[in-house]
């Protein structure tokens, strides 16, 4: 092979794999939980409110592309979520009586559709990705994302149910830093 072929191929296979490589860089900063939390103010808009809180800064129309330091700092984000709601939450609605206690039961359900739309996201990304290289996604991959989305989708008829009631937060910060 003459040598300005053979350099001219490996420019183009070398641009080929480097264009066709996914970016690998972070777009997110890990929030505290206080920082994501949706269970103050009133109860009714949980839904939405979570999407605001999980879309900030991913596109989500391509979510084979989201960066693996990205999705670990939403499985942290997402396991804050719900350890709010173990080492918060439930602590607190055990200690509360009347008025304060309805308030803190309505924050929780916000939680649980913070932490089950990020549950539901993190899996659909890891989905993605494999489906993205070419990986079988298995049969249980898939049944733990529907099983999510049944949680999600019965939490926020929950929430509607809840619309115009006080919703309390609790403080809590969670993890602070994400191993990549």
């Amino acid at each position: 092979m003459h040598p300005s072929i053979f350099f001219t191929a490996l420019t183009l296979i070398s641009a080929t794999f480097t264009t066709a490589a996914p970016i690998n860089r972070r777009a997110l900063s890990l929030r505290s939980y206080n920082q994501m939390s949706i269970s103050s103010g009133v109860g009714g808009s949980a839904e939405a409110r979570a999407k605001a809180i999980w879309s900030q800064g991913l596109n989500l129309n391509n979510l084979a592309a989201i960066s693996d330091a990205d999705l670990a700092i939403l499985k942290v984000e997402r396991s804050n979520a719900e350890s709010a709601e173990t080492e918060a939450f439930n602590p607190a609605i055990s200690a509360a009586s009347g008025a304060e206690k309805e308030a803190l039961q309505v924050g929780k359900i916000a939680n649980k559709v913070l932490k089950l739309t990020g549950l539901s996201q993190v899996r659909q990304i890891a989905i993605a990705k494999k489906e993205a290289k070419g990986q079988t996604v298995s049969a249980s991959e898939r049944a733990a994302l529907q099983d999510s989305l049944t949680k999600l989708a019965k939490n926020i008829e929950t929430d509607k149910k809840n619309a115009g009631k006080t919703s309390k937060a609790v403080s809590f910060v969670g993890q602070t830093s994400v191993k990549l």
